[in-house]
C-alpha cells in the first residue's frame, strides 16, 4: 500500500474540500440510481413472473415467498460491506490507508465464506424453507425452483452487494452505480429471453438474476484490479484478525439487522396472511406488490444514506463537526421531501402499484383497498432509512442497533400478529403503516438530540490528539 498512498488521498480530498450541496449532489445521486436500479432487479422477475398464462399470481406469490429469503442473502452482504466499507473510510480519514486496505481484504474473504455456506444451505433445504415461510400450497413448485437457481450463484450476488460499498468509500458513486446497472440491463434483457423465448417459467427469472450478479462481479472485481481503486487484493492482506473482524461485524450490524428483520417481518406477514385468508394466493400476490411500493419509497432513501457515507466516516475521522452537520442538514432536507412527495402519490392513487404488475382484478382490489394502510407510516422513512446510514457512518453501532431492532422486532411483529389476531387479513397491512410512524417518531427524537453531540465529541478527541501527531 505504500506505492498508493499519494493517489489514496488525492482520490479523497474533495470529502474534505468540495463544496456542501454540490458534494452532496455528487455522492448521492449515483448512490440513488443504484438503488432505483436494484428496485428495477427486485420486480423486474414479478412482473415478467405476473404475465405466465395461467399461473401467472401464482408465480408472483412464490416470488414473494423467495424475497424475504435473498433478503437474507442481502443482510449477510449488508453485514460486511456496510460494516467494513465506513471503517475503511474512517481509517482513510485517520490517515491509515494500510489499516484501511487490510479491512477490505478481510471483508472480501469474509463474504466468499459466507457465500459459500449460505449457497449449500439455500440448494438443499429450498422446499422446507419455503414451506416454512409461508407459502401457499399453490405456489411451492415454483418458489422451490426459483430457490434452486439463485442459490447457485449466491456467491457471486454477496460479493457483488457486499464490494460494492467499498467503491462508493472511495468516492467513486458513479462506478459504484454501474455495477449495479449492468447486471440490471443484463436482467432486464434476460429475462423475456428465459422465462418466455425458451419457455423457462420461473427457473428463467432466476437464472437472469444469477447470470447479470455475475458479470456485476466481474466488473467490481475488474475496478478493483485498476488503477483507479485505492483498495488492493492482497493475500498477505487477507489474514484473518479477530479485532478487525469484530470491528466490522459491530458497525455492520445495525444494517444486517435492518435487513434481517425485514426478512423476518415478510415471514410474519405470510404467515399471518396464510392464517387469516386459508392460504388465499391473491392475498400473497397483493402483498408482493405492497411490498414493491414500499421498497420503491425507502430504496431511494436508503441510496441518499449510502450515498453520504463516505463522506460522513472521512469527516468524522478528520473531526470536521461543522462540515458535518451542513452535509447531514443538506441531505435531510432532500430526504424529506422525497419522502412527503412519494407518501403523498401513495395515498392518492395506491392502484398505480396494481397496474405496474398486471394484477387480476382480485387482486387488484385487495392492493387498492390496504395499500393506504400499509404505506401510513412510510413518510417517516427519510429518518428510518436515510438518517440511519447516516448514524452508521459516524460509528454510532449501538444506537444503530436499537434503532433498527425498534421499528420491526420490538414493534412491527407482535403488533402484526396482535392485530392479524382481532381483525385478520387487515390487521397485518396496518401494522406496517402503525410501526412505520411511530418508530420514525422515536428515532427522529434520538438522532436528533444526539448528533450535535457526537460531533462536538470527536471534534475535541481530534483536537487533543493534535499535539502527539506534530
Amino acid at each position: 500500500m505504500k506505492s498508493d498512498t499519494p493517489q489514496q488521498f488525492s482520490s479523497t480530498e474533495r470529502l474534505e474540500k468540495d463544496k456542501i450541496l454540490p458534494l452532496v449532489f455528487k455522492l448521492t445521486i449515483p448512490a440513488v440510481v443504484a438503488q432505483l436500479i436494484t428496485f428495477l432487479y427486485n420486480i423486474v422477475d414479478r412482473m415478467y413472473v405476473a404475465k405466465i398464462d395461467g399461473s401467472g399470481m401464482d408465480a408472483l406469490a412464490a416470488l414473494g415467498i423467495v424475497l424475504p429469503i435473498t433478503l437474507i442473502i442481502q443482510a449477510f452482504a449488508n453485514l460486511i460491506g456496510l460494516g467494513g466499507a465506513p471503517r475503511a473510510s474512517m481509517k482513510l480519514g485517520e490517515g491509515d490507508g494500510e489499516e484501511a486496505n487490510k479491512v477490505f481484504n478481510v471483508s472480501f474473504v469474509s463474504l466468499l465464506v459466507i457465500g459459500v455456506v449460505l449457497s449449500i444451505v439455500a440448494f438443499f433445504a429450498a422446499r422446507p424453507i419455503v414451506v416454512a415461510f409461508g407459502c401457499p400450497a399453490s405456489a411451492v413448485d415454483f418458489a422451490e425452483e426459483y430457490l434452486k437457481v439463485y442459490s447457485a450463484g449466491t456467491v457471486f450476488v454477496l460479493l457483488a452487494q457486499g464490494l460494492n460499498p467499498f467503491i462508493t468509500a472511495q468516492g467513486r458513486s458513479f462506478i459504484a452505480m454501474f455495477s449495479v446497472l449492468i447486471g440490471a440491463l443484463v436482467n432486464i434483457a434476460l429475462d423475456p429471453l428465459f422465462i418466455f423465448v425458451l419457455d423457462m417459467g420461473v427457473k428463467g427469472a432466476s437464472l437472469a438474476t444469477v447470470i447479470s450478479q455475475c458479470l456485476s462481479f466481474v466488473w467490481i472485481i475488474a475496478f478493483f484490479f485498476s488503477q483507479k481503486s485505492i483498495f488492493r487484493l492482497r493475500f498477505k492482506a487477507m489474514k484473518p484478525n479477530g479485532k478487525r473482524i469484530l470491528a466490522i461485524l459491530a458497525l455492520g450490524m445495525s444494517p444486517f439487522v435492518m435487513t434481517i428483520t425485514e426478512c423476518a417481518i415478510q415471514i410474519v406477514f405470510n404467515v399471518n396472511l396464510k392464517s387469516a385468508t386459508g392460504g388465499n394466493k391473491d392475498y400473497t400476490a397483493a402483498l408482493t406488490i405492497m411490498l414493491s411500493a414500499l421498497q420503491l419509497i425507502s430504496l431511494p432513501l436508503n441510496g441518499l444514506g449510502y450515498g453520504m457515507q463516505p463522506f460522513v466516516s472521512y469527516n468524522y475521522g478528520k473531526g470536521n463537526a461543522d462540515r458535518l452537520k451542513r452535509g447531514i442538514r443538506c441531505v435531510t432536507v432532500i430526504a424529506f421531501i422525497f419522502a412527503a412527495v412519494m407518501w403523498s402519490l401513495s395515498m392518492a392513487f395506491p392502484q398505480m402499484y396494481a397496474y405496474l404488475f398486471s394484477a387480476s382484478d382480485k387482486v387488484r382490489q385487495i392492493v387498492v383497498r390496504y395499500s393506504p394502510l400499509f404505506l401510513m407510516g412510510s413518510i417517516m422513512f427519510f429518518v428510518q432509512m436515510t438518517l440511519q446510514n447516516v448514524n452508521v457512518a459516524l460509528g454510532r453501532a449501538k444506537t444503530a442497533l436499537f434503532l433498527a431492532v425498534l421499528r420491526k422486532v420490538i414493534i412491527l411483529i407482535p403488533l402484526c400478529f396482535a392485530l392479524t389476531y382481532y381483525v385478520g387479513a387487515k390487521g397485518v397491512f396496518m401494522s406496517e403503516g402503525i410501526a412505520d410512524l411511530a418508530a420514525g417518531i422515536i428515532t427522529a427524537a434520538v438522532l436528533f438530540t444526539t448528533f450535535p453531540r457526537v460531533f462536538k465529541k470527536r471534534e475535541q478527541e481530534v483536537r487533543a490528539r493534535e499535539p502527539d501527531n506534530k
